[in-house]
């Protein structure tokens, strides 16, 4: 039985984790999980699984929880060093990565450093540190397996083909709600219009970013560390029913693509039970007769100017890519809070990066100072509670 531990088990990534393990509860064990502050779901999960060993964000809440799970008594801590704890948890030999934003940065590194397997759905961890996560996950013999449809999909048509094969990889994008949108409509857009994904059902912060198309612009970067290949390798394709989740063209000319109804359910299982493959019985099949037609067209860069700015950072390398994702998670907080438009997301994340002096990102400090940096900046050209920030 394969024993693991979770880093954001009320998120969504996390709840269908849980929900594949209690399927194969002959397979996998929850030793340990770690969350924020939705204490309600997570005193449901612990009775359900009963993990030695959970986390939150305060003491307020532990104390709450131990409340709520009474009489379990499983060992409950909080704060960062909690989330730590969780990841380097002796027993377990996985650990899915599934906070949302660089808050994951610190206990993902951790775990990697114990020892333990990394299942990926926390992009944010890879674009400001890929350089620094690969490295350790080379120096400990760590296996990272993508949980993101789209980089799980590129990993699942490379398995076992040697490098030298591919000519570029293709990250296939929804388009989000407003492909279709003119772009006189865009300074109306609510927060109501913008979490109404197509396709995807997700957390707030990836579904903002799945519309503005930051998200498959981090997706570029965190593909650029997962499969070591170049920007100019790196594209992505506008394909708005969601069937094909991602593809690999090889030197001869042949594309694999990856197939199957879009449920996260399929990458959850697959990293969890690597490089074995669950039978996911209760899900729908695809069934092409009834797929229709797909199709497929390029990103408008005028209407998403996220994507751009993504390959911006990715080819200026160093700390630009944590300028990047840290800007861009307090303009989403900040439109989600209606601090902000949909439009400034874009604007301010540029500007961000403009007023960024960039340098080497060889160490987590180096990333972190960044990080603070940024979202700082991007507090202040928002109004909001942030310090004035220098010019860094």
């Amino acid at each position: 039985m394969k024993e693991i531990a979770i880093l954001g088990s009320t998120g969504s990534v996390g709840v269908t984790t849980l929900d594949v393990v209690g399927r194969f509860q002959d397979r996998f064990r929850v030793a340990a999980m770690a969350a924020g502050r939705n204490v309600a779901l997570l005193a449901e999960q612990v009775r359900r699984f009963e993990p030695e060993l959970v986390s939150v964000a305060t003491r307020e809440l532990a104390d709450e929880l131990a409340r709520r799970v009474a009489p379990l008594k499983p060992r409950i801590i909080h704060g960062a060093d909690g989330a730590i704890a969780v990841a380097t948890y002796p027993r377990t030999r996985l650990v899915m990565s599934a906070l949302v934003g660089a808050i994951g940065l610190g206990p993902t590194l951790a775990a990697i450093r114990a020892g333990k397997d990394i299942a990926f759905a926390n992009k944010e961890v890879m674009v400001v540190a890929g350089e620094i996560v690969t490295r350790a996950a080379r120096e400990h013999g760590v296996r990272l397996l993508p949980v993101d449809s789209e980089h799980n999909a590129v990993f699942q048509c490379l398995e076992g083909r040697p490098r030298e094969s591919v000519r570029r990889i293709i990250l296939t994008a929804s388009g989000g709600p407003f492909r279709a949108w003119p772009i006189d409509r865009f300074g109306s857009i609510t927060v109501a219009d913008a979490l109404n994904h197509p396709t995807w059902k997700m957390g707030a912060k990836i579904t903002i970013d799945s519309a503005t198309l930051m998200n498959k612009g981090l997706e570029v970067i965190e593909a650029r560390w997962l499969f070591d290949l170049p920007p100019e390798r790196i594209d992505v394709v506008i394909h708005p029913q969601s069937v094909i989740h991602s593809m690999v063209e090889l030197v001869d000319g042949s594309v694999l693509a990856e197939m199957a109804t879009p449920d996260m359910a399929i990458p959850v299982a697959f990293a969890l039970a690597y490089p074995d493959r669950l039978p996911l019985e209760h899900l729908e099949r695809l069934e092409f007769a009834r797929c229709g037609n797909l199709t497929f067209e390029p990103p408008d860069a005028a209407k998403f100017p996220c994507l751009g700015l993504a390959y911006e950072a990715l080819r200026a390398g160093g700390t630009m890519p944590a300028c990047l994702s840290a800007a861009n998670e307090e303009l989403v907080a900040a439109f989600l809070a209606g601090r902000a438009r949909f439009a400034d997301i874009p604007r301010h994340v540029e500007t961000v990066m403009g007023r960024h002096r960039n340098g080497p990102a060889h160490t987590l400090e180096d990333a972190l100072e960044v990080d603070g940096w940024a979202r700082a900046m991007a507090r202040e050209l928002i109004g909001g509670d942030g310090a004035s920030a220098a010019r860094a």
